[in-house]
C-alpha cells in the first residue's frame, strides 16, 4: 500500500490534536514528512517528541479554553482534523473531572466549531476501553459496557460522534484503538519498560500473567488514521472502526517472547496483586470491519515491532529516557507572543521586528511576532506583509477601521497560539529589549510582568499630568491599579485566558489585567519619545482615556454626586431657614433682588447638569455593552506573505 499518495491526497490544512502525545506526535511527524500544510496543537509546550519539529507548525492551545480553541479553529480553519486529545488512560489521571471535560465537553465544542467552519473529515482516536467489560473479541457494534471513567467518558464522546454524523451530516469517524506501542511511547508504558530491563538482561515487576492485550504496532495505527481520512464518504460518517491485530497475548506471552528475543537468563516475576481496575483477561479486536471499509490490516507482527521499537531506545542516552517519563514531564515557560498595535507606524514597525528577533534569539526562546494593524491610514500593513513573507513567525492583522489600541490587543491576543504575550505599542516607545527582564521575572513564578514608567521623554507638563492621573485612578479604583504602568507588558496564557472571557467592549487593559488577579510585579524603564512623527494622542483623546479607566473601574464619582446631593439639600434647608428667619426678624437686612436667585439657580443646575451628564456617561458604557456588537472587525489576516480576507 502506498500510504504517501494517500497523505497527499487529504484535504489541507491538516490540523492533528494533541500532537505531543505518543500517537499524535507519530502521525503528525509522517504527514510534515510528505507536507507543509500540517500543524500540530500542544497544550504548553511542544515536548520531547517534537523536538526539532520546525515551531511554525506548532500551535500551542489548551482546548478546554473556548476562547483559545475557537480561536485556534478560526484561525487555521483546518479541512482535515486528528483528533488525539485525551485524559485518563494513565494511572495517574485520576481527576474523573477533567477526564469527562478533557475526553467528552471539549469535544462536543470542538466539532460544533468544525461544523461552522465546514471539515473534510474529522478522525477521532478513540479506544477500546469504550467495550468495558465486553472485551473479548468485540465486533463494532457490540454493547459498551464501561467499566471506568476514562470507559464512560469515550463512549459518550463515541456515541455524540455517532450523533453528528448520522443525523447532522458531519464527517467523522472513531477509530477505537488497542493497544499501540512504538517508538516515541512513554518509558513508563509496559513495552518500553519491559524492553529498557531486556538491554541489561532483566525483567521489570510484572502484573497478572493472565492479562491480555492486542499489541498493534505504531505505523500500522498512524496509516489506519490516514486511511480513514482519504477514503471517508457519507455513508461511513458516525461510524466506529476496531484498529487491532486480531491476536490476543497474554502479559506472560509477551514475556516469554522478550525472554526469547533477547537472550534473558532470568525468569519474569508475576503478581496478581497489582491488577487494576480494567485489566481483563480478555481483551482483543476484531478488526475486520477496517479490513473490509478501508482495506487497512495490521501488517507489523509483535516480534519485528518489538525489535523496531528496541532499536528506537537504544539510540537513547540514560538522560533521554528519563526525560521521556509522562509522569516527570514539566510544563516550562519556553514561548511568546509579541502583539504589537500599529497605527501610522509604517517606519517603526521594521525597527521593531529587528529588535523583537534579536531579542528572543539572545534569550533562545520559541516565539511569534503578530503585527496588529488597527486600520491604519499609512502605509503600515504593506510593510507587514513583506516582514511576513521573509519570516513564517510574523503574522499580520489588518482591521477594517481603527478599533483602538485596547482592541488591537485583544485582536492579537485571540490569535495568539504562545505561551505568553507581550504588548507593546508600534511607535517604539515600549522598548523591546525590556522583554528580557520580563521573561526573567515570569520564569520566577509570576504571570503578569508589567513595565513601570520612572520617567517620560516628553514635556514636563505632560509627565506631571499622567502622574497625577494615575495617583487619582489608583486613590479612587475599588481594585489596586499599579502607578505609572501603561500597556507594556507579558501576560502568561492563563492570564489572557481570563482577559478574553471578560465580556466588556470598552476596553481599559490596564484595569482588567489588574482585575484578572495572579502574581503580579513590575519593572521600571524610561520611556522614550516617539521614534517618528508626532503622537497619535491629544489633550482630548487623553481626557478620553481617563474617563475610560475611571468609569470602568470606580463607582466613585457617583458616590461623590450622592455627597453632593446631600451636602447641597442640607445647606438648602439651612439656607431656606436662614432667609426665613431673617424676613421675619431682620427685614431689612433679608437678601433681595434677582443676583441673589441667579446665583442659587445657576449654583444648583449646574451640580443638576453635571450629576446628569455624569450619569449619562455610565448609561452610555451600559447601552454600549447591551448592544453586543463586535468587538472588533478584520478584514484580512497575512501568514508567509499570503493575504486571507475575512
Amino acid at each position: 500500500m502506498n500510504i504517501d499518495k494517500h497523505i497527499l491526497s487529504l484535504e489541507g490544512p491538516i490540523l492533528v490534536l494533541g500532537a505531543s502525545g505518543f500517537i499524535g506526535a507519530n502521525l503528525f511527524k509522517m504527514l510534515l514528512s510528505k507536507r507543509e500544510d500540517v500543524y500540530g496543537v500542544c497544550r504548553l509546550e511542544k515536548g520531547w517528541r517534537l523536538e526539532g519539529v520546525d515551531s511554525k507548525n506548532i500551535i500551542f492551545t489548551d482546548v478546554n479554553d473556548s476562547v483559545a480553541l475557537k480561536n485556534l479553529i478560526n484561525t487555521i480553519t483546518p479541512r482535515t482534523v486528528f483528533d488525539f486529545i485525551s485524559y485518563g488512560a494513565y494511572s495517574f489521571e485520576e481527576s474523573h473531572e477533567i477526564v469527562y471535560q478533557t475526553n467528552f465537553l471539549s469535544l462536543t465544542n470542538i466539532v460544533t466549531l468544525l461544523e461552522e467552519k465546514g471539515v473534510s473529515a474529522y478522525i477521532h482516536a478513540g479506544t477500546s476501553s469504550e467495550y468495558g467489560l465486553n472485551s473479548k473479541q468485540p465486533k463494532e457494534d457490540s454493547s459498551l459496557e464501561p467499566n471506568s471513567h476514562y470507559s464512560s467518558s469515550k463512549i459518550a464522546a463515541s456515541y455524540f460522534l455517532k450523533y453528528v454524523g448520522k443525523t447532522r451530516n458531519f464527517p467523522a469517524i472513531n477509530l477505537r484503538l488497542y493497544s499501540v506501542y512504538g517508538p516515541l511511547e512513554d518509558s513508563s508504558r509496559l513495552i518500553p519498560n519491559i524492553l529498557n530491563n531486556a538491554k541489561v538482561k532483566k525483567f521489570p515487576p510484572l502484573v497478572d500473567p493472565d492479562i491480555s492485550r492486542d499489541f498493534i504496532f505504531i505505523d500500522d495505527a498512524c496509516e489506519a488514521f490516514i486511511l480513514a481520512a482519504s477514503k471517508i464518504h457519507p455513508e461511513l460518517y458516525g461510524e466506529s472502526f476496531n484498529i487491532g491485530t486480531g491476536s490476543k497475548t497474554t502479559i506472560k506471552d509477551l514475556a516469554l517472547i522478550v525472554k526469547k528475543i533477547y537472550k534473558i537468563k532470568e525468569k519474569p516475576i508475576f503478581s496478581n496483586m497489582s491488577k487494576r481496575s480494567w485489566d481483563l483477561t480478555e481483551w482483543y479486536s476484531d478488526s475486520k470491519k477496517a479490513e473490509k471499509i478501508f482495506g487497512w490490516k495490521s501488517k507489523t507482527n509483535l516480534v519485528d515491532g518489538l525489535n523496531l521499537t528496541f532499536n528506537w531506545l537504544s539510540t537513547l542516552t540514560k538522560k533521554d529516557y528519563i526525560s521521556i517519563t509522562k509522569q516527570n514531564s514539566s510544563n516550562k515557560k519556553r514561548s511568546i507572543s509579541a502583539i504589537i498595535a500599529c497605527y501610522k507606524d509604517e517606519m517603526a514597525i521594521p525597527i521593531m521586528y529587528q529588535r523583537l528577533t534579536k531579542t528572543f534569539k539572545e534569550i533562545k526562546i520559541d516565539y511569534e511576532i503578530i503585527f496588529v494593524c488597527d486600520g491604519s491610514p499609512h502605509n503600515d500593513i504593506d510593510v507587514i506583509k513583506k516582514i511576513s513573507k521573509n519570516d513564517t513567525r510574523v503574522i499580520g492583522v489588518n482591521h477594517s477601521r481603527n478599533f483602538g489600541s485596547q482592541m488591537a490587543f485583544r485582536s492579537g491576543m485571540e490569535l495568539s497560539t504562545k505561551q505568553a504575550v507581550v504588548l507593546l505599542d508600534g511607535d517604539l516607545q515600549d522598548p523591546p529589549e525590556l522583554i528580557k527582564d520580563f521573561v526573567k521575572k515570569w520564569l520566577e513564578g509570576n504571570d503578569v510582568v508589567y513595565g513601570t514608567r520612572v520617567k517620560r521623554e516628553m514635556p514636563f507638563y505632560w509627565g506631571f499630568l499622567y502622574k497625577a492621573f494615575y495617583r487619582i485612578l489608583s486613590s479612587l479604583s475599588f481594585i489596586k491599579i499599579p502607578l505609572d504602568a501603561g500597556d507594556f507588558s507579558l501576560l502568561d496564557k492563563r492570564v489572557v485566558s481570563w482577559i478574553l472571557k471578560c465580556p466588556e467592549r470598552d476596553l481599559f487593559m490596564r484595569g482588567i489585567r489588574a482585575f484578572v488577579g495572579f502574581n503580579q510585579v513590575g519593572v521600571d524603564y524610561i520611556r522614550p519619545a516617539r521614534a517618528f512623527g508626532n503622537s497619535t494622542n491629544s489633550l482630548f483623546k487623553n481626557i478620553g482615556w481617563a474617563k475610560m479607566g475611571i468609569l470602568s473601574f470606580t463607582n466613585a464619582p457617583l458616590n461623590l454626586m450622592t455627597i453632593m446631593g446631600f451636602a447641597t439639600l442640607i445647606l438648602s434647608i439651612i439656607l431656606i431657614l436662614l432667609f426665613t428667619s431673617l424676613k421675619i426678624f431682620f427685614p431689612d437686612i433679608a437678601p433681595k433682588g434677582a443676583t441673589t436667585i441667579m446665583l442659587l439657580v445657576l449654583s444648583f443646575g449646574s451640580i443638576n447638569l453635571f450629576a446628569i451628564s455624569l450619569v449619562g456617561e455610565y448609561i452610555g458604557k451600559i447601552i454600549l455593552e447591551v448592544k453586543q456588537r463586535p468587538r472588533v472587525i478584520r478584514s484580512e489576516i497575512i501568514r508567509s506573505g499570503v493575504t486571507t480576507e475575512l
